[in-house]
């Protein structure tokens, strides 16, 4: 067997690695990492046939423009930590000038993170306006065996971190829905509040919000002078359910009236969907199992599938 040409060895080391499962955050983007990973290869068998290194050249995967860009990574800085819970962060990082991301409605972006040489992909909602200049900020759950809560943890101000994106979103147009019923599980809060940012924004919207927040307990639950914030709106009402407390006694008495211990289970999902002023058009955001338990309980309150988005 001949041994390998150093031109043969050099190639190879060209060549693009393909992604680990771990790398592919599972949200369906486009394109996945997987879709750049097929370009980035076919580009390389161009070069390579024709061995021409220079046509590799337009192939770095991060950019440090800052401009967000769904195919390659770009770098941006770590302004700010703010621990909102035991397992909660709120981190904020800078834009260059006043500029924005722009994103529309409940879009995610990718973060890629190095753990132990491994490399990690996850997608995270900014809670931010998607027109907010100078900053984006998002909210962020680590768990202790995590393996991107790892290298979450680890950053401070000044850090710098690559995502990429926008991906997904929902199409929302004021006025379009009647109702909206966001159903949210911990995290799961991060698109919606865009959402509800937007309405309450525009004096010409006129859509009703009902925010069904679900946490294990009372200290569990993010962003409470925000969502105080919004619930004084005429137009939005905020329920907070919560799994763990079991009675509301504890609670301060302006939450007393809008919440419920114990889970959210059909029975529940009932009673909300029928005080809703209108038929409500339903967001789900929370762990799977949550998706899937609040499709089952809108199935079995007369909510059509066309009327229901899962992030």
């Amino acid at each position: 067997l001949q041994a390998m040409s150093g031109n043969e060895q050099d190639w190879l080391a060209l060549r693009p690695q393909e992604p680990s499962p771990s790398q592919c955050c599972g949200s369906g983007c486009k394109p996945c990492i997987y879709d750049v990973y097929e370009k980035e290869l076919a580009q390389w068998e161009r070069a390579k046939a024709m061995q021409d290194k220079s046509l590799l050249m337009g192939k770095k995967e991060q950019s440090s423009n800052s401009e967000l860009n769904p195919d390659t990574f770009t770098a941006f800085s770590v302004s700010s930590v703010e621990q909102l819970t035991e397992d909660t962060y709120q981190y904020k990082f800078e834009l260059p000038g006043n500029s924005s991301l722009r994103l529309s409605l409940g879009q995610h972006i990718v973060l890629r993170g190095v753990v132990n040489g491994l490399e990690v992909q996850r997608a995270y909602t900014p809670i931010s306006p998607g027109n907010a200049e100078g900053y984006f900020e998002v909210l962020i759950k680590c768990y202790e065996a995590g393996l991107m809560s790892q290298y979450i943890k680890t950053w401070k101000r000044g850090d710098v971190v690559f995502w990429r994106g926008p991906f997904g979103g929902f199409p929302y147009r004021p006025n379009k829905h009647g109702e909206l019923l966001m159903l949210a599980s911990g995290t799961g809060l991060a698109p919606m509040i865009p959402i509800l940012q937007s309405i309450t924004d525009d004096e010409e919207d006129e859509t009703f919000v009902t925010l069904v927040g679900c946490f294990p307990t009372f200290d569990k639950i993010y962003l409470k002078p925000l969502l105080q914030d919004l619930a004084r709106y005429w137009n939005i009402r905020i329920f907070y359910v919560l799994s763990q407390e079991t009675s509301l006694e504890k609670l301060p008495w302006s939450y007393q009236e809008n919440t419920y211990t114990g889970r959210l289970n059909e029975d529940l999902t009932k009673t909300i969907i029928n005080s809703c002023r209108r038929k409500p058009f339903v967001l789900i955001c929370g762990s799977s199992a949550f998706n899937e338990d609040m499709s089952r309980y809108l199935k079995a309150s007369g909510i059509e599938e066309n009327s229901c988005f899962v992030f």
